[in-house]
């Protein structure tokens, strides 16, 4: 690991600060709505605001803190986390149907992503309407501040992070504080501590066990938490999170005291978070908390872009155009996947207009993205050999809790839950056909023994009645050793147009687990002939594969292995340099093929994917003036058997 990345996980203030402002937006504004949500329209009563509070304590202790500070956090990739770590290391494993909860979890954490922006932001600014309560809508005032956060997204999670933190610490104190007041005056709130407020609310409580829906907005930022791991280290975000579990208890047990007092009593249009703010203070407290639900969305935002980036990385989704903002690694934003999530963020804003109408349709999806994180957590520490008791025991009750949240959260789906669940299943059907599209593809990639054509490469190099391609013919190949070729390859130089050239290079990328992994190998065929190059790159790296290709040839040149200088003898005369030319090759299912139904909408889906994605010579940071592009057909059925028979006059 570079000394980048372990600066990264080394504990710092700068590091805490950074964790604050980037990591723990999401669930550090929850106290806005989930008191809010729990009581709803419910007359207030000692054991629903008891039994809410006794949820809530004991969700964040056991799913937040166990599951994931404390054991998700321990089982990270070479210091990344989230769904595609935990499939990354099973993959090493060579589990095959890991890549089902990992598409899933992808697809509902994404899902999320549409809905946590508008709710988190719709719920601070919709104080105004006690300072002001002739305001009739928000949802201009929650547009704008959208266009505002996605829009700062391009400036990185660093400069982000570092002007986020500070904010974050002010919020986190601000809520700690009004929260500690009301529990001053009245302790007796402290007995929701004791589980049995939370049995009772689940079992006694008419309709109490559906309130869970409610309850499990408390943690729906842990996932993102666990999938920025890499941004900030376990370290920082261990020790940010014991500030702000206190902080947030706080709150949380703040508005229950001051509800207490209200027994009887419904809340209509009111928010506790605000109601316990003093009249003086309640200006400064929605600016303070407008402020931190944007860092709350940015946080889900850069959880987004992990996921999409390593789905990339790890050939499960077509390529976007990724920017690094700062020299640390990392720190990434995709244009297209922050500007898609913004599409759908204000139409969320159009169709709900309300945060108490967006409460319906939030965590209903992100609840499969925490139970497929188990599942793999699971699989994993039974992979490592850990105690199968110890294990399934703790797999049985984050499953018992987590299978809870789901069934309640189920009562969401007709009043808005289809929206995050639809988008989820369309997301994870699309992530879908595209695995099996690439599967598909190197299923029927051939590969052919590469010393079968030597023979036919040096004639053809000494052929001087083929006009030369280039000097320098440089291929990117799909197969990982040096002694086959692909058959693409074969057919583009041999068949389609001969390509003579005095030197063939064969190039091949492959994806590590390893997520900062950048090294390579030179595999000589034909002396100075003939070479294949093994690029292993992780998948958290940029793959320069021009600047890193020159650099490999010029150590070559200098270790006399090829030589570089002009083959053309008025050229060479003059020392100038060869010219390179890559072909990239696009393979089309060839027309002869019949294909089944589900074959059809896997291919017909692929090229829609792959007409969005960035071009190759893009990704692979070629120059454009030195790539060819060339289509070369693929067979993916049997040859089709027709009976034709000839007439002779």
């Amino acid at each position: 690991m570079s000394s980048g990345v372990k600066n990264i996980h080394k504990l710092s203030a700068a590091g805490v600060l950074i964790s604050l402002g980037i990591i723990f937006g999401d669930i550090g504004t929850s106290p806005i709505y989930v008191i809010n949500a729990i009581i709803g329209s419910h007359e207030v009563s000692k054991e629903l605001i008891l039994g809410g509070l006794s949820c809530v304590f004991w969700t964040l202790v056991i799913i937040t803190t166990i599951k994931y500070v404390i054991l998700a956090l321990n089982n990270d990739n070479r210091g990344e986390g989230g769904i595609f770590a935990l499939y990354a290391i099973h993959r090493r494993f060579k589990i095959k149907w890991a890549i089902i909860p990992a598409l899933i979890g992808c697809a509902a954490l994404i899902a999320d992503g549409f809905i946590t922006p508008p709710i988190s932001i719709s719920s601070a600014i919709e104080g105004l309407k006690l300072l002001n309560p002739e305001i009739d809508s928000v949802v201009p005032i929650v547009i704008i501040a959208m266009t505002v956060l996605f829009t700062v997204q391009q400036f990185g999670t660093n400069v982000v992070g570092r002007f986020f933190g500070p904010v974050m610490t002010v919020w986190f104190v601000m809520i700690g504080v009004l929260g500690g007041i009301q529990i001053i005056k009245n302790p007796s709130v402290l007995e929701a501590l004791n589980p049995y407020w939370a049995i009772h609310l689940l079992t006694e409580y008419k309709g109490g066990f559906w309130l869970l829906g409610s309850v499990f907005l408390c943690t729906t930022g842990a996932e993102a938490m666990y999938s920025d791991l890499g941004h900030c280290g376990k370290q920082n975000i261990r020790l940010s999170w014991s500030f702000v579990l206190v902080m947030l208890l706080l709150n949380y047990a703040g508005q229950s005291a001051f509800l207490l007092d209200m027994t009887g009593k419904q809340l209509h249009d009111h928010s506790p978070f605000f109601m316990i703010m003093p009249s003086w203070f309640l200006p400064i407290g929605i600016v303070i908390a407008t402020a931190a639900t944007l860092i709350a969305s940015q946080a889900i935002l850069t959880g987004c872009f992990t996921l999409v980036n390593e789905a990339m990385k790890l050939k499960l989704w077509t390529n976007f155009k990724v920017i690094y903002p700062s020299t640390v690694k990392g720190q990434i934003y995709i244009p297209a996947i922050n500007w898609f999530l913004f599409i759908g963020c204000v139409t969320v804003v159009l169709i709900f207009r309300e945060s108490s109408n967006m409460e319906a349709a939030y965590g209903l999806a992100i609840t499969f993205d925490m139970i497929m994180t188990t599942v793999l957590l699971t699989s994993l520490m039974l992979l490592h050999k850990r105690s199968r008791i110890l294990v399934f025991a703790m797999a049985a009750v984050f499953l018992v809790i987590e299978g809870s949240f789901l069934i309640s959260n189920l009562n969401k789906f007709m009043h808005g839950g289809w929206f995050t669940v639809g988008l989820a299943v369309l997301l994870f059907f699309a992530l879908w056909i595209f695995y099996e599209a690439r599967k598909l593809r190197a299923k029927h990639t051939e590969f052919v023994e590469i010393d079968k054509y030597l023979p036919a490469f040096n004639d053809l190099m000494s052929d001087e009645t083929i006009a030369k391609e280039a000097t320098h013919l440089v291929y990117m190949s799909m197969v990982n050793d040096k002694n086959h070729i692909d058959s693409n390859i074969i057919y583009s130089i041999f068949r389609k147009k001969p390509k003579r050239a005095d030197v063939y290079w064969f190039v091949h990328v492959d994806i590590s687990n390893d997520p900062y992994l950048a090294t390579y190998s030179v595999d000589t065929i034909i002396p100075k002939k003939m070479f294949f190059v093994r690029f292993r790159f992780g998948f958290k790296v940029e793959h320069k594969v021009n600047v890193m290709f020159r650099k490999v040839v010029g150590e070559m040149v200098a270790n006399g292995e090829v030589d570089i200088v002009s083959r053309y003898p008025s050229l060479r005369k003059h020392g100038m340099f060869a010219d390179f030319k890559f072909i990239l090759l696009n393979s089309r299912v060839s027309i002869d093929n019949k294909l089944s139904p589900w074959e059809q909408i896997v291919v017909k889906g692929y090229r829609l994917f792959k007409s969005w994605a960035l071009p190759t010579h893009e990704d692979f940071g070629l120059e454009l003036t030195n790539v060819e592009y060339e289509l070369v057909p693929i067979t993916v059925t049997e040859e089709i058997e027709i009976k034709l028979e000839r007439i002779r006059n």
